[in-house]
């Protein structure tokens, strides 16, 4: 394929406490290029980059939500 990589942002929501372990486990994680603990409304933001769009739902679904701790996630797509 090309160089055209699909970037996106995921903000997390996750339990109390379980922030760091979270973070952990995201920048284990080949699609993950950053990761940061944040204060607001959400816990973590992360810079995704899968090969194409239809990468990404399966990537955010079986892979991030599937983390304990992980409450809730909204993502943004970069263009």
């Amino acid at each position: 394929m090309g160089d055209i990589m699909v970037v996106a942002f995921a903000l997390i929501v996750g339990d109390a406490g379980k922030e760091k372990k979270i973070l952990e486990s995201l920048k284990s994680m080949k699609e993950v290029e950053e990761a940061y603990i944040v204060y607001g409304e959400y816990d973590i933001v992360v810079k995704v980059n899968v090969e194409q769009l239809k990468d990404l739902d399966p990537f955010l679904t079986e892979k991030i939500r599937n983390i304990d701790g992980v409450q809730m996630t909204s993502t943004m797509i970069a263009l």
